[in-house]
């Protein structure tokens, strides 16, 4: 049985059309797999949520510049500690309504569930520290050079064998 993902579900008029003609620009090439060296009840695993969250003390991701240039996104990222609460972060998301997370910071970052399943022994251990990015790039290539490589050398620190995206 194949299973086919409707990408374009939620998206409609010129946005669409414009999306998907980028795709066929783009030249197919395999998705990399590294299957997991030990189980997942070993694991570090760590969150990377593109909902655009950081810490209330933390610079706010760029909304400024995303209101002037709509096709823009901030390219950055923050680091979130494995304690953080609906309390301590807010979402900097132009894309995104912030009233579901402000109840319960689970429905985009579900910091507590993978807490839950580290406590159950489903997984080895939640990660000291989880990041977020903006969902809304449109050209990555700032993101893809500078971002990510850093990313990638956080969660190297941090001795993530697992990481979890939890897309906006």
């Amino acid at each position: 049985m194949t299973k086919t993902v409707d990408s374009f579900r939620f998206i409609s008029g010129i946005t669409k059309r414009m999306i998907q003609n980028w795709i066929k620009m783009e030249t197919p090439r395999s998705i990399p797999w590294t299957p997991l060296a030990k189980p997942l009840a070993e694991c570090n695993v760590a969150l990377l949520s593109s909902a655009g969250i950081a810490l209330k003390t933390d610079k706010p991701f760029d909304q400024e510049t995303e209101c002037q240039q709509p096709w823009w996104g901030d390219p950055s990222y923050r680091a979130l500690p494995n304690t953080a609460t609906e309390k301590d972060v807010r979402l900097y998301h132009l894309h995104i309504d912030p009233s579901d997370a402000e109840q319960d910071l689970n429905c985009l970052f579900p910091l507590q569930r993978l807490q839950e399943m580290a406590q159950a022994g489903r997984v080895g251990r939640s990660s000291p520290r989880h990041y977020s990015i903006m969902g809304y790039i449109l050209n990555p290539e700032v993101l893809l050079r500078e971002t990510v490589p850093a990313l990638i050398r956080n969660l190297r620190e941090d001795l993530a064998d697992v990481i979890v995206l939890v897309p906006a």
